[in-house]
């Protein structure tokens, strides 16, 4: 049986992403879904999930104990043949356990794992797309091959959810696109533009 409670899906993130993403990303969300910033026992349940989930992966050294404690609750709930009942099939052959998580060397500028490559169902749909599905069409800007939204455009992200370009701007995985990034939060007001930037700057040398 799964574990009821997954704080890689909390976080929304791939169980292979690097210490930096799961860093990013719980700041991202404590940011939005904080008492201060978003009253109310909706966002106050989602910050406790949020909360258990850094507790959980949150560290280094506790992410290696809960990803083997979850490894190992995962081939102990793998279905036994009872010694009377009758086969109806030959027995598989033994499965090769996967490496420890702390074997698999990842790649910075993906925040996927380079042995394997493969996301966890909770981050890939059936098809191979992201968890948000196919991109919705007019793709603009560059596609990204990470995360919920594999497969989309930066544009087709932006329109849809403009807090994942701002939390893709904080995070090592979205270094590639810093200046289409750039762009998109400047063209939808979430940046200041480059020219009041440096009337801005003028300013603070004016003289008084």
């Amino acid at each position: 049986m799964a574990d009821a409670f997954d704080p890689y899906r909390t976080l929304q993130i791939d169980p292979e992403a690097d210490d930096e993403v799961v860093k990013a990303a719980y700041r991202g969300l404590a940011r939005k879904y904080h008492p201060d910033i978003a009253p109310g026992a909706e966002a106050a349940a989602r910050m406790a999930a949020i909360n258990a989930a850094w507790e959980l992966i949150g560290e280094p050294d506790k992410r290696r104990r809960y990803d083997r404690s979850r490894m190992i609750r995962t081939y102990a709930d793998e279905p036994v043949a009872s010694a009377t009942s009758a086969p109806s099939a030959p027995p598989r052959p033994a499965q090769t356990p996967p490496r420890p998580p702390e074997e698999v060397s990842r790649d910075w500028t993906s925040g996927r794992s380079s042995a394997g490559g493969g996301y966890e169902a909770s981050m890939r749909a059936a098809e191979g797309l992201g968890a948000a599905g196919p991109p919705p069409g007019r793709p603009t800007g560059s596609v990204v091959n990470f995360g919920r939204y594999a497969g989309w455009s930066l544009g087709e992200i932006a329109r849809t959810d403009l807090e994942y370009i701002e939390w893709l701007d904080r995070t090592p995985i979205g270094r590639p696109y810093r200046d289409e990034i750039d762009q998109i939060l400047r063209k939808a007001g979430r940046r200041t533009s480059e020219a009041t930037e440096q009337r801005e700057r003028r300013g603070l040398y004016r003289r008084r």
